[in-house]
């Protein structure tokens, strides 16, 4: 196959059954399953055992891995391919949170690679929609000591060190790793993260999970070598939308993020990139046109640009996320 055989790509979402999930993925994104609980859908992965194939189109079936052997630069482009191999380096899920998650962090590249051969998990998020005094944690309020964090895990009392933010849609946050965080009840969300799933749960409200009838791990130990106890002064990214635009809002050597606000038709041209785009759809729907073809994005949904195509046409209503390396 040559490059000519690519086009924009839809990938069938993998959905994950959460002790936390709700039904939002389904009642609010239009998502398609049966199960209860559901609290993320993995829309693009090659997390192993967990990738998801190409939705339709002459290429239907192929996963992340085989497109990257089959079109390696010609899909990925030339710096990615020569960082990452076939491994796509990217995982991007929406997360319907309808009960706090677990208090939690991810390790960075090192101690990933040491202990999971695995990459590091920095991650951000979109909010693409929340409840009245719904929230999130994220880093800590106050300095603190590795042994005050220690005292306070002991005596179920480590939320009252942790920083909680009331959030609001169109909020952006940045979790590299090292940085404590969870996701507060309420929230649904866009996240763009490297491809990893090492996360290290620190605190779980000592909640049973009904599938197995017993708590949830923890791994205190491991999470106390990747924690950053480092304060911030404001943990929420602040930015600013130009209409029928590119405005960036998280760009970090994991991945760059900007943000579409449409309102009408926009062209552009990735010839510079010399990576992927993917995008996104956080509000609204939109039509994206490539070689006189046509291909949708729904509310919720997202669609992968390889490589290879450098113009491509946007017309909608609404925002999008716009991803790459």
């Amino acid at each position: 196959m040559d490059s000519s055989t690519l086009y924009p790509l839809k990938f069938k979402p993998l959905y994950k059954y959460r002790i936390w999930g709700g039904e939002k993925l389904r009642t609010t994104l239009n998502k398609n399953f049966e199960e209860s609980n559901i609290g993320e859908s993995w829309e693009i992965s090659d997390v192993k055992n967990n990738q998801t194939l190409v939705k339709d189109g002459s290429l239907k079936g192929m996963s992340l891995q085989e497109l990257a052997e089959t079109f390696t630069t010609e899909f990925l482009g030339t710096h990615v391919y020569k960082t990452f191999g076939t491994n796509f380096p990217l995982l991007l899920k929406y997360i319907d949170a309808k009960k706090p998650l677990s208090i939690q962090v991810h390790p960075n590249n090192e101690l990933a690679e040491n202990r999971h051969d695995s990459s590091g998990k920095n991650e951000m998020w979109y909010i693409m929609d929340a409840e009245d005094d719904a929230e999130i944690i994220v880093g800590f309020s106050k300095v603190v000591t590795k042994e005050e964090y220690q005292d306070a895990l002991k005596s179920s009392s480590i939320t009252k060190i942790l920083n909680k933010e009331s959030v609001t849609r169109g909020d952006v946050f940045n979790i590299p790793t090292g940085r404590v965080h969870a996701i507060g009840a309420g929230v649904l969300l866009a996240e763009i993260q490297q491809t990893s799933d090492v996360t290290y749960r620190i605190y779980d409200y000592d909640r049973v999970d009904a599938k197995t009838g017993e708590l949830r791990e923890l791994h205190t130990e491991q999470a106390l070598d990747a924690i950053d106890f480092d304060v911030k002064d404001s943990y929420k990214t602040s930015y600013s939308i130009k209409e029928n635009a590119s405005s960036k809002l998280i760009h970090t050597p994991y991945f760059k993020t900007n943000i579409l606000a449409m309102n009408g038709n926009l062209k552009r041209d990735f010839s510079n990139l010399d990576s992927f785009v993917i995008l996104m759809s956080v509000e609204g729907s939109f039509i994206v046109t490539y070689k006189e073809y046509n291909y949708s994005i729904k509310f919720g949904e997202t669609l992968l640009i390889p490589a290879c195509i450098t113009d491509i046409e946007i017309d909608g209503k609404g925002k999008l996320l716009e991803v790459n390396l």
